[in-house]
């Protein structure tokens, strides 16, 4: 679940890098529109991603023998 939501959470960082950069919300051009369903999904998915990455930042370190 971990790198799944640091995958999205990436992913949503690019569009952002996107939009910052070039003016260009790529998820909003693939499902037609940012108030589109697809677009609206697509940023909450972001959203709860980059929550659960917060949690992240807080959890001891794992080391892999």
């Amino acid at each position: 679940m971990n790198k799944i939501a640091l995958a999205v959470a990436i992913i949503g960082g690019i569009n952002w890098g996107l939009i910052g950069l070039f003016r260009f919300d790529l998820v909003a051009w693939i499902f037609g529109g940012s108030a589109a369903v697809g677009s609206r999904i697509v940023y909450g998915l972001v959203g709860l991603a980059a929550l659960w990455c917060i949690g992240l930042l807080f959890r001891p370190q794992e080391h892999v023998a």
